[in-house]
């Protein structure tokens, strides 16, 4: 099976500017995803960006890069345009969506996000992770993944939300926004219109959802820092033992 790892990066952001291009130990935040993707080891990596300057400050780390448009509204749809340009033959089967703002994510979890696919069933694959802290529970930026468990280790997801889901006692998980797609799949999903669910809790992965197709989560014990802000920012030049 032929996989490409596409990162989507791109220049302006409301809460942290020119964020993929934020040092953290003397690189550039993207390029230590783009490390972080290499070690795992599992295809190419190439990062999808909208601005030179990301392009050549991954270029200069030994990464390839490719240029996309700035107009594109999701991650989604800049790594589609990517993989056009770089696979136009599509030759690879799977694509593999790791966002650019993940500068800790551990390469074992970029390998597991494919497990999922063991199951021809499943169109894309995602992580979760067992919440633990009672805050996230109620806290509308974890967004809670709602499944079915379908393994020891893997569930069927049922719906994406910010709220606290489900009702009584039980596990909620944590969604890691790391997604891997067939390559059929993630066709579909980028020809399909914003859904009603997706505009009213704001997640993409609920167009996918309303639309039919299925999605599979391997739950794992962490989950990666997402840097958002500069408060996370700084934790993430902690993690690389720099404050």
């Amino acid at each position: 099976m032929a996989i490409l790892v596409l990162i989507p990066a791109r220049y302006g952001s409301t809460r942290l500017p020119a964020k993929a291009l934020a040092d953290i130990a003397g690189k550039p935040m993207v390029v230590r995803v783009a490390e972080r993707a290499a070690a795992a080891r599992i295809g190419r990596v190439f990062v999808a960006t909208d601005a030179e300057a990301i392009r050549d400050a991954v270029v200069s780390a030994g990464f390839e890069a490719v240029m996309t448009s700035a107009a594109h509204q999701s991650g989604s749809d800049r790594i589609f345009e990517a993989l056009q340009a770089v696979d136009p033959e599509a030759t690879a089967e799977t694509i593999v969506n790791v966002q650019g703002d993940l500068p800790t994510i551990e390469p074992e979890a970029i390998r597991q996000v494919l497990a999922p696919f063991e199951d021809p069933r499943c169109d894309i694959a995602t992580l979760a992770v067992q919440i633990t802290h009672e805050a996230e529970r109620t806290n509308p930026n974890v967004v809670k993944l709602v499944g079915s468990p379908i393994g020891p280790t893997r569930m069927r997801a049922l719906y994406f939300t910010r709220a606290t889901a489900p009702w009584g006692p039980g596990p909620h998980y944590h969604h890691v926004g790391l997604y891997a797609y067939r390559r059929a799949s993630l066709e579909r999903f980028v020809e399909l219109s914003p859904s009603t669910l997706e505009t009213r809790e704001k997640l993409e992965q609920l167009r996918a959802l309303e639309d039919g197709m299925r999605i599979d989560a391997e739950i794992v014990d962490t989950v990666p820092l997402g840097v958002d802000g500069p408060d996370d920012l700084e934790r993430a030049r902690q993690m690389y033992g720099v404050s």
